[in-house]
């Protein structure tokens, strides 16, 4: 029988040509397909998320057009998604024969040495199909990708700017430049690059947003909720704004703003378990325990290894002295979270207001453990043993603290006053003039903690004599 032709025009309906093909396969025959209809049958079975389909079509269009590059840099691409990277080589070598000049031949190279982390290949290869891409954005990003991922973020920084002046609305870009500028811990570069990037594109609300967060982290929240305003403003529904705002918002101590701009999020995507979190620790910082422990509560609900809300959850009982109960949701926080030192902290007081010293001090010794910086801690991890009558180790605690913590005074007057109750007192005058140098306004911590002292000439002469 001889071989049936079809010659389907350009303007040929996809779903038809899809339906001619599949026909032809059925019949275990050979209709000719123009190039370009090919195309829209493999598109087709990509969309499916069909690679196997699509794969079996780029056979027969390779076998029609054997000069067509396009195929098998189609092939290559698919057999990326199948994982099988040797034959996305192979495709590449055979498409270069055909068209060394196509880009995207060395983009698609270049992505597959950089998932097989061989950056120096990946560089190669990218940067030949920068020479040769029209649109050099995407191309100038994958660039900056592999920066990153050798830790070259400066050199990232410069192709991601470079990325930006070829396509100044490449939203990636900017939140990748915001990235880098983060980890580089160049605040004050990204707000200047920021206010420039704004002057040219004053409508972008992306990069108000990055601004806002720049400046968020440097401590200058009433600039940052300014940007993130403008950021509302341009794009009413951009929920990360309300939510960085409302962030904002709290470090100022406007809890009430804060939860307000919190709950606006919900008119724009669905209620997540960090914002019902959020707005319970806010309701906690205003005392309204009730409706604390409600936004608590609905985010374990919705993500039941939140460990902040089961921990919020306890803060509220704690409050309402409500202390054993406090003490099961603490435990579920640390079951998620055991490297937390707040959550040990709050176990330590949990206990100790139930009068379990023991089980305070072992919590206490976790909280100095992970957290030496903690001069709170020490305080009251060394409190407890000395309620214990144990003034050697408490001692020992202080100094331990101190040795963390060498500018902290009120480390130092504990000190002295363990030493005064121990009876070691040329060592306690010794340590008190070292707590007078560091801070002399704190001297009345000493009288705080051992009131007696007040009484003795000795200790008032010297602090009389610093005092001057």
């Amino acid at each position: 029988m001889e071989e049936e032709e079809f010659d389907f025009e350009f303007s040929e309906d996809p779903k038809q040509s899809v339906e001619r093909y599949e026909e032809m396969v059925r019949n275990q025959d050979q209709y000719f397909f123009d190039a370009h209809v090919f195309e829209n049958i493999i598109d087709y079975y990509i969309e499916k998320n069909d690679p196997v389909k699509a794969l079996q079509v780029i056979d027969y269009a390779v076998l029609q057009h054997p000069f067509a590059a396009m195929f098998l840099i189609k092939q290559a691409q698919l057999y990326v998604f199948t994982n099988e990277i040797d034959k996305a080589f192979t495709s590449l070598e055979r498409a270069e024969l055909l068209e060394p000049s196509e880009g995207d031949i060395y983009l698609i190279r270049g992505n597959i040495y950089e998932s097989l982390e061989r950056h120096e290949d990946a560089l190669e290869n990218l940067l030949k199909a920068l020479e040769m891409a029209e649109s050099k954005d995407e191309v100038l990003m994958q660039i900056a990708y592999v920066y990153q991922n050798m830790g070259d973020y400066d050199e990232a920084v410069n192709y991601l700017k470079q990325c930006l002046e070829n396509n100044m609305e490449n939203q990636d870009a900017l939140y990748e430049l915001a990235f880098c500028y983060d980890v580089l811990d160049k605040q004050d570069e990204s707000i200047q690059f920021y206010k420039q990037y704004i002057d040219n594109e004053p409508y972008s609300f992306a990069a108000w947003y990055n601004l806002g967060n720049a400046y968020h982290k440097i401590g200058l929240f009433e600039k940052a909720i300014d940007a993130y305003d403008y950021a509302i403003l341009i794009k009413e529904s951009f929920s990360s704004a309300y939510f960085n705002k409302g962030n904002a918002l709290v470090q100022l101590d406007k809890y009430a703003e804060a939860i307000e701009v919190y709950k606006q999020t919900f008119e724009y995507e669905p209620p997540n378990a960090d914002t019902y979190c959020a707005i319970g620790e806010c309701y906690e910082k205003l005392e309204k325990m009730d409706e604390a422990r409600s936004y608590y509560k609905k985010a374990v609900k919705m993500d039941t290894k939140l460990a902040d809300a089961w921990y919020g959850i306890g803060v509220t009982l704690d409050f309402e002295e409500r202390y054993f109960e406090s003490l099961h949701f603490y435990k579920k926080a640390l079951n998620l979270d055991d490297q937390n030192p707040d959550f040990w902290f709050a176990m330590a007081d949990a206990y100790y207001k139930l009068n379990n010293l023991e089980e305070s001090v072992k919590a206490y010794e976790k909280v100095v453990e992970l957290n030496p910086l903690d001069v709170e801690a020490w305080l009251d991890y060394s409190s407890i043993v000395f309620e214990q009558s144990n003034l050697k180790l408490c001692i020992e605690i202080i100094a331990e603290g101190i040795k963390n913590n060498p500018d902290a005074a009120e480390l130092y007057y504990r000190l002295v006053a363990y030493l005064f109750a121990d009876g070691q007192y040329n060592e306690a005058l010794t340590q008190l003039q070292l707590a007078l140098n560091t801070d002399v306004d704190k001297h009345y911590l000493l009288f705080e903690y051992l009131p007696q002292l007040q009484d003795n000439k000795v200790i008032i002469d010297i602090i009389n004599r610093f005092s001057k």
